[in-house]
């Protein structure tokens, strides 16, 4: 049989190979891997949302780089087999762990058309740069935040937080830090942040030199929002021990509560001591599209830089983050370099070579802004704000029933989209509990019944649940419930569960 792959004996001696000899054949294997996705996603609900990957059939996943290949047929038979049955899960109704957006069908055809077009969005002349500046004005005008403002896509918040704080860190140091590195700084620089702030903003810290022993965590209050009186005493004896408070980080949806801290007060605050506020909003950000909810998110607008995520709430696919910087000058202070192979020529494709590169640390930059654009083409901003309100809603929901029921305990407040609680039978004590709350985790996942993530508050381990899902249901909710009670009580070994109706 001729395969996709097969010689072409009209084939000029220059072809590699890597184009087919059949378009056609290769049409219509994509047609066919088009259908079977469409199929997975079509029956989620029929499928467990997690199962590990067998000892088999990881083995086949860890073999030498095969010199010849086998064909593209062949090479989706064993995606198939090896790969299509064994997902993340965060597709699935059911999937409520760590802050992992569901996706939509939209997303997934845009990444196809994205990947067809291949541009390089280092600012090389194209109709996908175009796509970038309007999908970040559109971001801006979500968030209530400076249309003057410059902004970069990126893979996600983590990147978001670097970009923010090499900016705020440069424009902030009081000499050339660009051209002398940190060695050269006449005083220690200081960077502040609540102790429940997103373990992104120490790695940025310790990437861009400054120290995590100049990393400063401030307490919180008892609803996880950082103290401000421990703020105010923490800048003031940092300048008494001749040190340089240099930025603030604030945070709009912590990961393990979803808190808000009051981001008015921290302006002011950065304000009034000349520090740099960047705000980590990866996926409380969007809590400004729900006027319900637009009050937690005040003083947002008067960050310096502001880093959230796409593919969490907005749920275009992994991966798409946002940073956006309300002093353009300084994003580009932080990141303009030169070179004759990028420099600015009259006209062409290379008239604008570095626009995006100039803002972030890359040059090659994938065309991540038209699953954006296709989303918000497709389902307009009011769908956004739709779901925002319903996952809010659910999860009250989710924690009103926890408190009805007398085998479960609430672990925190639920400001946002955020539930943590845990099975408590009432006749164990600390570490039993946490153990007991563990085994209900992996068995929920192992079973394929739900994918909570676990936290840690007060020192009390919490099956942590944070419903950024567009697929979930109350009764998914529910289900949960019922599972964790049931769970509970196999695992004590007789235990009789308290009837959830």
């Amino acid at each position: 049989m001729h395969t996709i792959d097969a010689p072409d004996p009209t084939a000029s001696p220059d072809d590699t190979g890597l184009d087919p000899a059949r378009w056609d054949r290769l049409q219509a294997l994509g047609h066919r891997m088009l259908d079977d996705m469409f199929e997975q996603l079509q029956t989620l609900r029929e499928r467990p949302v997690w199962r590990p990957v067998p000892e088999e059939v990881a083995r086949r996943l860890s073999v030498p780089l095969p010199r010849r290949g086998i064909g593209a047929e062949a090479a989706y038979e064993a995606y198939l087999r090896d790969v299509f049955p064994y997902p993340l899960g965060n597709t699935h109704p059911r999937f409520w762990g760590w802050v992992l957006g569901s996706g939509t069908p939209v997303g997934v055809l845009s990444e196809l058309l994205a990947a067809a077009m291949n541009p390089n969005l280092s600012g090389l002349r194209s109709g996908a740069i175009h796509v970038e500046r309007q999908v970040l004005a559109w971001l801006k005008e979500m968030l209530g935040y400076p249309a003057t403002s410059s902004g970069l896509l990126l893979s996600g918040g983590s990147m978001a937080n670097l970009v923010g704080l090499a900016v705020g860190a440069t424009a902030r140091a009081e000499f050339d830090v660009a051209a002398e590195g940190w060695a050269a700084a006449p005083r220690r620089p200081v960077v502040y942040a609540s102790a429940e702030t997103h373990f992104s903003v120490e790695k940025a810290v310790r990437t861009l030199g400054l120290g995590t022993d100049r990393l400063r965590y401030i307490p919180t209050d008892a609803e996880y929002r950082i103290d401000l009186a421990a703020l105010d005493a923490a800048i003031e004896a940092d300048r008494r021990a001749g040190l340089h408070p240099l930025a603030l980080v604030g945070n709009a949806g912590t990961v393990n509560t979803g808190a808000f801290d009051d981001l008015e007060r921290l302006a002011d605050v950065a304000e009034r001591e000349g520090l740099w506020f960047h705000v980590d909003a990866a996926f409380g950000a969007f809590a400004a599209l729900d006027p319900e909810l637009a009050d937690r998110v005040r003083g947002l607008e008067r960050a310096d830089s502001l880093a959230f995520d796409l593919h969490k709430w907005l749920l275009v696919p992994v991966e798409a983050g946002a940073i956006l910087v309300r002093h353009p000058e300084a994003q580009r202070a932080a990141f303009r370099v030169s070179g004759e192979y990028v420099s600015h020529v009259a006209g062409g494709i290379g008239k604008d070579s570095t626009e995006f590169a100039e803002l972030g640390p890359q040059l090659t930059r994938g065309f991540r802004a038209l699953k954006v654009w296709m989303s918000l083409k497709a389902h307009g901003a009011d769908a956004y704000a739709a779901l925002v309100r319903r996952n809010v809603e659910q999860a009250r929901y989710l924690a009103r029933r926890v408190t009805e029921h007398p085998q479960l305990e609430l672990l925190a407040p639920v400001p946002l989209n955020v539930v943590n609680y845990r099975f408590d039978p009432g006749d164990l004590d600390g570490g039993g509990l946490d153990e007991l709350n563990h085994d209900i985790l992996v068995r929920l996942h192992e079973d394929g019944i739900a994918a909570p993530s676990h936290t840690r508050l007060g020192g009390r381990f919490a099956l942590r649940v944070c419903i950024t899902n567009h697929r979930t249901r109350r009764n998914d909710l529910d289900l949960l419930l019922r599972e964790t009670v049931r769970l509970g009580a196999d695992l004590l070994e007789g235990g009789e569960p308290a009837s959830f109706s």
